[in-house]
């Protein structure tokens, strides 16, 4: 067996909260937010997780869940690097609108099809296929080196970001990524064997 990867979205945000699409938007977390991040980084404490490098995305949501994990684990100045190859979707125009404001706009029928298609984006956006074609390279020359050899390696991201992720390393199709629901602050912790396959996977 290799190394390990733990996934984990970042806590609840201010939008979504709101019901807002937020995408690259740079919004904060919520007070409960903060405390889904804190818990994570508790439930990792109890697994006995300690992390050789972390990263995360350039939007402070993620940011704050990762710092929130690390203060937890005693590890506040491990080396984390940020990038926005791990940012949320992109959703372009709906980017600040309000959910149901977007459906009386555009129409419910195109809106789910924005919100839950593998491959149409949204007016200006990103379509999940997009977010893989950067998320996906960027694993595998910055992230999967550590974890090969035999690093712990953390990535608080976005909903779609890791959608990225899980769809490659479990093997997903588009139709099946995108049912795939990720609970704010649920850290995954991966097991990863010599060859990159998946040896355990398990949601804390």
């Amino acid at each position: 067996m290799s190394g390990t990867l733990v996934l984990v979205r970042h806590g609840q945000s201010e939008w979504n909260l709101k019901n807002l699409f937020t995408g690259w938007r740079d919004v904060d977390l919520t007070e409960q937010g903060h405390a889904e991040a804190k818990a994570a980084g508790q439930k990792l404490k109890a697994k006995g997780l300690k992390f050789d490098i972390a990263f995360t995305s350039v939007l402070q949501r993620a940011q704050k869940t990762s710092q929130h994990i690390l203060d937890a684990l005693g590890q506040s100045d491990l080396e984390t690097i940020r990038d926005q190859a791990l940012n949320e979707r992109d959703y372009g125009d709906l980017s600040g609108l309000n959910k149901d404001d977007a459906r009386k706009k555009w129409g419910e029928d195109q809106v789910h099809v924005w919100r839950r298609s593998y491959d149409v984006p949204p007016p200006g956006g990103e379509s999940l296929k997009d977010t893989g074609a950067r998320v996906w390279p960027y694993y595998l020359h910055d992230m999967q080196p550590h974890v090969l050899r035999g690093k712990t390696v953390l990535v608080a991201a976005h909903g779609n970001s890791l959608r990225a992720l899980i769809m490659a390393l479990d093997g997903l199709s588009g139709e099946e990524i995108v049912k795939l629901e990720l609970g704010t602050g649920v850290p995954i912790v991966y097991r990863l064997n010599a060859d990159s396959t998946v040896a355990s996977k398990e949601v804390l």
